[in-house]
């Protein structure tokens, strides 16, 4: 017969790969230190017969074996959890509907669903792509869950985060230096623009829009091609870019927060499963 590897163990093998050590791994598996160094000493010796990690001081890295176990014990604990979930609720199967800017969609979405996917794989997610501004309008049925951007103090529905909001640069470019200020700004009605525009009249700046668009992967492209400044949540800053403030001559800006819209018809363990990923996504 062949021998079989204990999914606990490969839970605690994976924590290890992951959390790059045994301290930070106990705490994510709820086991003591000395249990996980025996669970991994078992692994090695008595199931692999090979050495999985090498040891440097209090730094590990997989060895070329470890690195071959990963991938498979990934695989085994996402079908064991598969399994387990359709077989115990067979009745988690359906279709969501999910609207969401796209200003969230690379930043949160991606880990969200996949969790979500390898929890719930016989649920269907359907997501449309729009600004805030449109999925305000959409509490009409058409959609179960809407993730929106909102004023600080004129919240509806669920606060998953607040974020400041930043006036944003490309690395090597200069476009704040310009007069007048060439801005690449979100369409109207966005209150990011009119905060923007009128925290810069304020202080007297002139500036112009010079970019406007509904995506923010197309307001990155314009601010990482040098061409102009402009203002979003500080979660969204990529790398290549770099925030403005006072010492720069830019006005502080009013913080902004996230929140989970469910339309009133929206009542299943379906959505109320998916709001769960979403609400947990956003506040890791």
């Amino acid at each position: 017969m062949f021998q079989t590897i204990d999914h606990e163990l490969l839970r605690t093998f994976v924590a290890i790969a992951d959390h790059g050590g045994f301290t930070r791994a106990a705490q994510a598996v709820n086991r003591t230190q000395s249990a996980v160094s025996m669970q991994i000493k078992r692994l090695e010796e008595d199931v692999i017969q090979r050495p999985l990690f090498e040891r440097n001081g209090r730094l590990m890295h997989l060895t070329s074996e470890g690195n071959t176990l990963l991938g498979y014990a990934r695989r085994i604990l996402e079908l064991h959890g598969e399994a387990l979930n359709v077989l115990r609720q067979p009745d988690m199967v359906g279709r969501v509907r999910i609207g969401v800017p796209d200003d969230y969609v690379m930043r949160f979405l991606p880990g969200i669903l996949k969790s979500f996917s390898q929890a719930w794989p016989m649920i269907d997610i359907e997501v449309h792509c729009e600004p805030s501004s449109q999925l305000l309008s959409r509490q009409d049925g058409s959609l179960d869950l809407s993730i929106v951007t909102r004023e600080v103090g004129h919240e509806i529905g669920e606060i998953l985060r607040q974020d400041a909001t930043v006036w944003v640069v490309a690395d090597s470019h200069a476009p704040y230096q310009q007069d007048p200020l060439p801005l690449a700004l979100f369409d109207e009605p966005c209150f990011c623009r009119r905060h923007a525009c009128n925290a810069l009249a304020r202080a007297g700046r002139q500036y112009r829009v010079a970019y406007s668009s509904p995506s923010l992967a197309t307001l990155q492209a314009v601010v990482g091609a040098g061409l102009a400044v402009s203002a979003w949540m500080k979660s969204l800053v990529v790398p290549g870019m770099r925030i403005l403030g006072e010492a720069d001559g830019f006005p502080p800006l009013p913080d902004s927060s996230i929140v989970l819209l469910r339309t009133p018809q929206a009542q299943s363990p379906v959505i109320d499963c998916l709001a769960s990923h979403i609400i947990e996504g956003f506040r890791a």
